[in-house]
């Protein structure tokens, strides 16, 4: 059941790049997709185990839970807000020339 929420959350961002006009609606869409694949990914990282990976003298034979995951998570969460700052940078840039972010009124501008 969580994973039908998880694939609806990246069907909603994939479909609002593709229907939105507004350029900040598309760049929030595609924050909603990527938030939808790093939760999907934890969903099916987080079932390997559940204890921490540090072996000792009194450690318990068991599932542990691999940190690698963990680790691209962390670079995915990263590299998705410093893409989503470069995009808004760009709209920040893109209306100053024109005066609305709808994306067929600046395609009509420039043709």
């Amino acid at each position: 059941m969580l994973e039908a929420f998880v694939f609806a959350t990246i069907l909603c961002g994939f479909f609002g790049i593709f229907l939105k006009k507004n350029l900040l609606m598309k760049i929030v869409s595609m924050d909603v997709m990527s938030t939808g694949a790093i939760a999907y990914y934890v969903l099916i990282a987080s079932r390997e185990g559940f204890l921490t990976p540090i072996l000792s003298e009194n450690s318990i034979d068991g599932a542990y839970a691999d940190p690698v995951p963990q680790g691209a998570i962390l670079t995915a969460i990263v590299i998705g807000l410093s893409i989503q700052a470069l995009m808004l940078v760009g709209v920040m840039k893109l209306s100053r020339d024109h005066p609305t972010l709808d994306t067929h009124e600046i395609e009509k501008d420039n043709t």
